[in-house]
């Protein structure tokens, strides 16, 4: 064989073999990721419930309606990328203690939100983030007890709740002052929890000075958005009331706005968190939507 012909069969053999590398290489690249929306599950735990004598300071009259119990719950949400507590109900240490306590404004917690991971074989330190939808102590009851996960807090939420000298209705700093020594991302509006638009974090402050909700776009359940404390009642969506205590009356008001458009454009359900008849009807953990 002369050198042209061994020439050209070398030549023929590399650009088969280019042919091949390419092949592979648009095999590799055609081949989808697992999509994480595979992966999205929801859980919804019982952490607590509260109950009141009047109803005034939620700016309704007790004789427009006749609930007076509100559900407490927390959520879990399982992501290919992560792991989320959303809100953490009340306090571990009300459980201590059977029934309904207080006066006026009641609260009871019949299992700690602990006891219930463990069922799904997770604990307070089994999470990358945290967040609450706001520092009142029916939110963010355990937060003391979760070490290693990122809070995810606005900004102004974590100006107001972590101040000295704080008083204000529904605040305890007692209750999370072990935050203040754990990793924080201070955010300034909207977050992308997991960089892929199934989990955002929507700033809707006006309860709280850096009060939000979160959306989560589940692929069997569909989009919903939890609500945090926008609103208490299905009849404070209907009225648009606002309660009392909020921080800033129109600030929670322009929110309720943007919310309902966001519910609007995205198709999502709203769960109003607190709402008794909607948390009776949830599966609870370790039952979970995805």
């Amino acid at each position: 064989m002369n050198n042209k012909s061994i020439i050209a069969i070398n030549r023929h053999t590399a650009i088969l073999l280019l042919l091949i590398s390419a092949l592979l290489g648009c095999q590799v690249s055609e081949t989808p990721e697992p999509e994480a929306s595979a992966t999205l599950k929801l859980y919804v735990f019982n952490c607590g419930g509260l109950k009141f004598d009047s109803l005034e300071m939620f700016s309704i009259a007790d004789d427009e309606t006749d609930i007076r119990e509100l559900a407490v719950p927390c959520y879990v949400i399982e992501h290919a990328r992560g792991r989320l507590l959303w809100d953490g109900g009340l306090p571990s240490s009300v459980a201590e203690t059977e029934g309904w306590q207080g006066e006026g404004i009641y609260m009871r917690l019949d299992q700690t939100l602990p006891e219930q991971l463990a069922d799904i074989g997770l604990n307070l330190s089994s999470f990358d983030y945290v967040a609450f939808s706001h520092m009142h102590i029916d939110h963010c009851g355990v937060a003391n007890d979760i070490h290693g996960a990122t809070l995810l807090i606005q900004k102004a939420e974590a100006d107001f709740a972590f101040a000295e000298g704080l008083s204000h209705p529904g605040f305890n700093p007692s209750v999370y002052e072990g935050l203040k020594n754990e990793k924080k991302k201070l955010l300034e509006g909207d977050h992308d929890v997991f960089g892929d638009g199934l989990v955002r974090i929507i700033s809707a402050p006006g309860h709280t000075p850096g009060h939000q909700v979160l959306y989560l776009d589940l692929e069997n359940t569909g989009p919903i958005v939890l609500s945090g404390d926008l609103y208490h009642f299905a009849l404070s969506r209907e009225l648009r009331r606002t309660p009392t205590f909020n921080v800033d009356a129109d600030m929670t008001l322009a929110s309720m706005d943007r919310v309902e458009s966001f519910l609007e454009e995205t198709g999502a359900i709203l769960w109003i968190e607190h709402e008794l008849a909607l948390f009776e009807r949830l599966n609870k953990s370790p039952s979970y939507y995805d």
